[in-house]
């Protein structure tokens, strides 16, 4: 594919700086990019000068945390100005947040006898690249592996980090309706990301939609990486049915991790593609 509107650097949970990733994305045909690390726009200056460097245009883009029935949900921005203020300033809340919740994870760990889990995990993430943002879960998932807790990322996201486990720590996370509308008051596109991928009923995700839509919500990500085919007709209904526009990508963090940059299933071609609203910023001129 030729567009990417979402993957991730070492400025939050991927594996590749962001000059570094942009080139694997040239090199994998991508045109188009944008680049949606978690809660942060760290990487973003650098992503930037990357990809105008190499002929390829350049989205702004971010990837939020918000909580909406009791359930942490992720909502994609993009095309915004990098110093919008209302975005700035609940990057700086997610910030705060993020390391408080890296402090907790470290506190329930460490009453399951895993001790030192925040530590060993900031390690990690220095490994990568260093970052001024808390590690996310899956460095603490890599670390439980190296100290013998676990035996795979895996087992770690199963039995400690993933949905609804110890280490899943949503307390400090704002709502859906206050994240919408931070993007929006920033001029930004938004998208709800990967729909599918929430343990959520169908009449559930259904009223997540609805919610989202009444929150200012403008696009939903029908495709996320190589989701099952299935999956990609029933966000397309969706799609069609509440008249959104329809986002797509790859959702990279890394070389052999979920997917390969660039790849995703295609997005039917009846469905209006977010990345057409876009104010695209040109290339530079070498």
């Amino acid at each position: 594919m030729n567009v990417d509107l979402h993957c991730h650097s070492t400025a939050s949970d991927g594996a590749l700086a962001p000059s570094i990733l942009v080139a694997r994305a040239h090199e994998h045909g991508v045109q188009t990019l944008s680049l949606t690390d978690h809660d942060t726009l760290e990487g973003l200056p650098e992503a930037r000068q990357a990809c105008l460097e190499r002929g390829m245009h350049w989205v702004s883009g971010v990837e939020l945390s918000c909580t909406w029935g009791g359930a942490t949900i992720h909502i994609l921005g993009y095309d915004f100005p990098l110093d919008a203020p209302p975005l700035l300033k609940a990057i700086e809340a997610l910030h705060q947040g993020r390391w408080l919740r890296a402090e907790e994870i470290d506190r329930r760990l460490a009453a399951k006898g895993m001790p030192a889990t925040l530590e060993g995990a900031r390690a990690v993430q220095q490994e990568l690249g260093d970052s001024g943002n808390a590690p996310a879960r899956p460095h603490f998932a890599e670390y439980l592996v190296r100290a013998g807790h676990v035996k795979d990322r895996g087992e770690a996201f199963r039995k400690w980090l993933g949905a609804g486990k110890l280490g899943d720590v949503k307390l400090h996370w704002p709502t859906l309706e206050d994240t919408v509308a931070t993007l929006r008051q920033s001029h930004a596109w938004v998208s709800l990301a990967h729909p599918m991928h929430y343990d959520l009923t169908r009449s559930k995700r259904r009223r997540l939609i609805a919610d989202y839509i009444q929150a200012g919500g403008q696009a939903l990500e029908v495709v996320n990486g190589m989701m099952p085919a299935e999956q990609v007709g029933t966000m397309s209904i969706l799609t069609r049915e509440f008249g959104l526009l329809a986002s797509a990508g790859s959702d990279f963090h890394g070389p052999g991790t979920w997917g390969e940059i660039g790849a995703y299933r295609p997005l039917p071609e009846d469905l209006p593609p977010l990345w057409r609203r876009f104010k695209h910023e040109q290339p530079m001129a070498l």
